[in-house]
This record gives C-alpha cells, structure tokens and sequence, in this order.
C-alpha cells in the first residue's frame, strides 16, 4: 500500500448548544479532515479541530503544516509506518492537532492493510464505553436545567464547566449538586480559570458541604505546575491535569513530582495516537488512572479515541469522549454506536468511519 495523495476538506455541523468554557464559546463544528489515498484504492480518515486558546493552532497553519510535511510522506508504504512516523514528527515540530489528525488517517490504513479494527491492531478488546457528558457555563438555572435534561438521557457523570467567576463557581457548583440524585458523578473543569490558592479556597468550601467530585481539571493556567502540586497537597479532591501534559515528558515531571492523581490524553495534544499510548504507558508505570477527552471534535477523531481507549483499557478508566452528542447533526458515517453515554466499537476494519 503507497501512499499517493493526501487530501485536506472541511466538517461543518452545528451544535444543539453553544460550548462555553473559561478559555472559549464555540457554536458550531468546523473541523479540518484529512484524507489518504493509496495506490490499491485504500483510503484512510483523520480529523483534527483547531483550538488556537489550546493548542495555538488554526484551520490555516493545520492546512499549512499538513501540506509542509506531505513531501515527505508520498510514496512511501504504509507498511514503512516507524519511517512514516518519523517523518511527521521530526520534520516539523509542535503543530500537534495537524499530526494528530495525519496519524489517525495513517492508522486507520495500517488497520485496513491488516484487516481488523484499529483498537484490535492496538491490542484492545474492549468494546462498550461509557461517557460523561459536558455542561456548558452559564447562569446557575440553566446548568441545572441542562444537568437534569442530560440525567434524563441517561447520563450519570457530569462535567460540569466553570472558572469565570470563582464564587459564583462554588454557588453553581452546589447548586448542581443539590438538584441531583445521589448516584450521579461530577466532574469539575475550571479550564486554567483559577489560581492555586482560589482552588485550595473554593475546592475546601465545596468540601465542608460534603461535596467532594470525582476530580477537578486544571484549575490553574498550564505552566503552573508548583500551583498543581501546592493544590494536590491541600485538598481531598483529586486533581487531574490537561493542559498541563501535551508530551510524555510532560506527564513524566508532574508524575514525578507527585502534582496530580490523574492525566487527561488527548490526541490533539498528544500528536496522535501513537504518544497517547505513550502517555498510558506512562501513567500505569506510576500507578496513575487517565482519562480520555476530546477537543469538541466530530466522529473521526473521536473515534480514534474510543479504539485507544479499548487499547489501554486497564489504564484509560475514564471516558470524555461527549463531542458527538453534542452535535445536532451527524456529517459522518460510522459502524460506530454513538447513543447518548454509550460508546459500542464495531468489527468494521479501520476506525469504522467513512467520509
């Protein structure tokens, strides 16, 4: 299988809602797809969302990075795949959104070549997931209302958004918290929003209440990690970390330093799938759980996810994988199960999705 073309187009689809973080409010998908071809008719799909507050990419350097590093991909074979990798990730550096979305394409061919599903071609069996679903910030009312209306789908894991406002965040928070039952798991996202000492403050005030979440995600900006490791000493909550850790070097020196309990992976952080497995790896070594999330991205790249996820299953306990939910329509096809929290991987070769 050589590869001959690779192709650029662009997934639009609106949301049911607008997303809305403290770093972002986006109102509709608008992610960029690669296309592989080769020379036996295969063709494999990746996906990638530009998230400049995040990663510091736009649609425009994705587009540039990706026909930067074409050149030295065409002609290759598919079964050369080190040569391949080696080639995307020394050629040009950072750009890891455009690598993620080449490596997903790239993987989804090497499944293809080898006539399975990816997450078998990575060692997984799994095959059923279960995810959160994310609540946007807003007015206290309407988070509870979309909390209870999320309950009603069948949800029973909550990320509830916040960081704008560090006493209105308490009041959302217990506000929420009140008006569901008991068995339903909540999961904090402050989004950089807070500083170290805010955390400790609002995570102790939430605490006194007996209110104690399943995590809180980066409360503090991503290059503070002394306010990570001050947080995690101060409080009962525990505390995971995103945009902390783009490489496995990064996992590595928080892990180190004993500054969290768990690692978010994200493929768009990550360059791919092959550091994401990486970064699993790196977490079992210390012990440490990881959750996979997404950058509200459509069912290409989610995808990618959920067979990751299946490959390190032992790792990868829990699941952030809500972007196709969040979509009022679905511009993919996938033999992949996407209802509501459910997630089902299909015995279809490759990711299970067409473009």
């Amino acid at each position: 299988m050589k590869i001959t073309n690779i192709r650029t187009s662009i997934l639009k689809a609106p949301l049911k809602n607008p997303f809305i973080t403290s770093l972002r409010r986006v109102d509709s998908l608008e992610d960029l797809v690669l296309i592989v071809e080769c020379d036996d008719g295969s063709v494999g799909y990746g996906e990638g969302a530009p998230t400049p507050v995040i990663t510091g990419e736009t649609m425009g350097s994705m587009i540039a990075a990706i026909e930067y590093i074409k050149p030295f991909i065409l002609g290759l074979e598919i079964e050369d795949f080190n040569t391949i990798l080696n080639n995307i990730h020394t050629r040009i550096l950072k750009n890891t959104t455009a690598k993620s979305a080449l490596e997903i394409a790239l993987y989804d061919l090497k499944a293809k070549s080898s006539k399975q599903p990816l997450y078998k071609l990575l060692g997984g069996t799994q095959t059923k997931f279960r995810t959160d679903i994310t609540i946007s910030m807003g007015e206290i009312e309407k988070m509870i209302s979309d909390s209870l209306d999320a309950v009603k789908l069948g949800y029973d894991t909550l990320k509830i958004k916040i960081g704008d406002n560090p006493q209105k965040d308490v009041e959302r928070i217990i506000a929420i918290h009140d008006a569901l039952d008991e068995n339903i798991t909540l999961r904090l996202d402050a989004n950089q929003g807070w500083t170290a000492k805010e955390s400790v403050t609002l995570l102790h005030a939430l605490e006194k209440q007996d209110i104690i979440a399943e995590f809180i995600e980066q409360p503090v900006s991503a290059d503070d990690i002394d306010g990570l490791k001050y947080i995690k000493e101060r409080v009962q909550t525990p505390l995971l970390a995103d945009e902390s850790i783009f490489s496995v070097k990064d996992a590595r020196r928080l892990l180190e330093m004993q500054a969290i309990d768990y690692v978010n992976i994200k493929l768009a952080k990550t360059a791919g799938i092959t550091q994401a497995i990486e970064l699993a790896d790196v977490s079992k070594e210390f012990g440490v759980k990881c959750m996979i999330g997404c950058m509200l991205e459509g069912p290409i790249s989610v995808a990618a996810g959920v067979h990751v996820a299946s490959a390190k299953a032992d790792v990868i306990t829990m699941l952030d994988l809500d972007a196709v939910s969040l979509l009022a329509s679905h511009p993919v096809n996938t033999s992949i199960v996407f209802n509501e929290s459910e997630i089902i991987l299909s015995e279809n070769v490759g990711l299970g999705v067409t473009f």
